[in-house]
């Protein structure tokens, strides 16, 4: 099962939101959905699960449109940072109220997320925290039988011990019951390790298209005296520097010159995503 995205365009007034966005949702997979503040992310998972309708192009699963097809709709769940749900409303029954709607709810399943983050399910929504409204809607989320789970800004409000149990028990839960994750994050270095495949959005469109460790084997970091760092990367593909005194460090996105003798006073090291991510998005990456 597949999900595919055609062109898709989405313009709120006269702002251009989304710019014929086209990418593929491979079944049992982790995605990264990257993107600065206001680069079209939110937009675009809402466009996916038919929550707002583009401007342009179309959303399919397996060939079969989405919009407003409630069968394909009860195969897909957005977590985000809307709150849906009644404030006087119980957890317990709003976990009942999910398994209407999708058909199905593991509630040993539940149980045991609420034991872990120590969540009371006879609370009422309107008495929980901002972190415990988003393990509520985190529980929803891994607990419903749904092939395809949209995680917009999973970890709001939450402190680092529940932020690193919620990343167990989402690989737990996928290793349990393989499905496709589509993770839209700041916190890149923390969902760093557990993504295969990452879309970075900026301004609209879609910059990267890439399985992470692709990405990763081609990002560079060549540090050393300035003047001899950028005689080295003179000609490559460089995505932003920072410099200290003399010493001088050009990020590198691209092959390297196999021919191309490295210097004894240069190194070589590798980019982590979070690096990557900031100098792709940035001026002076874009320019590239």
């Amino acid at each position: 099962m597949k999900i595919k995205v055609d062109d898709v365009s989405k313009q709120f007034g006269h702002k251009q939101i989304l710019k014929e966005i086209n990418l593929e949702l491979e079944p049992n997979r982790i995605y990264g959905l990257l993107g600065r503040n206001g680069a079209g992310k939110s937009t675009l998972l809402n466009i996916l699960t038919d929550r707002i309708f583009p401007n342009g192009g179309s959303v399919t699963m397996d060939g079969e449109a989405v919009h407003e097809n409630d069968k394909l709709l009860g195969k897909m769940y957005l977590m985000s940072e809307v709150n849906l749900y009644q404030k006087r409303a119980r957890l317990q029954d709003l976990f009942q109220a999910s398994r209407l709607m999708y058909g199905g709810f593991d509630d040993a399943y539940a149980k045991h997320l609420c034991d872990a983050f120590e969540l009371n399910p006879k609370l009422k929504f309107g008495q929980l925290s901002t972190g415990y409204r988003t393990i509520f809607k985190l529980i929803i989320a891994l607990s419903l039988p749904v092939d395809f789970v949209f995680l917009d800004e999973p970890i709001l409000g939450l402190d680092a011990n529940h932020r690193e149990l919620f990343y167990k028990e989402l690989l737990d839960s996928y290793s349990q019951h393989p499905r496709t994750f589509v993770i839209s994050t700041h916190m890149i270095e923390e969902v760093a390790n557990m993504i295969e495949h990452v879309f970075v959005i900026e301004d609209g469109k879609i910059l990267v298209d890439d399985d992470v460790d692709h990405m990763l084997a081609q990002a560079y970091v060549i540090t050393g005296p300035g003047e001899t760092v950028d005689s080295y990367t003179e000609g490559l593909n460089v995505i932003g520097s920072e410099s200290l005194g003399n010493l001088k460090g050009n990020y590198v996105f691209g092959k390297l010159n196999d021919t191309r003798e490295i210097p004894d006073t240069v190194q070589i090291s590798r980019m982590d995503l979070q690096k990557l991510f900031i100098h792709l998005t940035s001026e002076e990456g874009q320019a590239k």
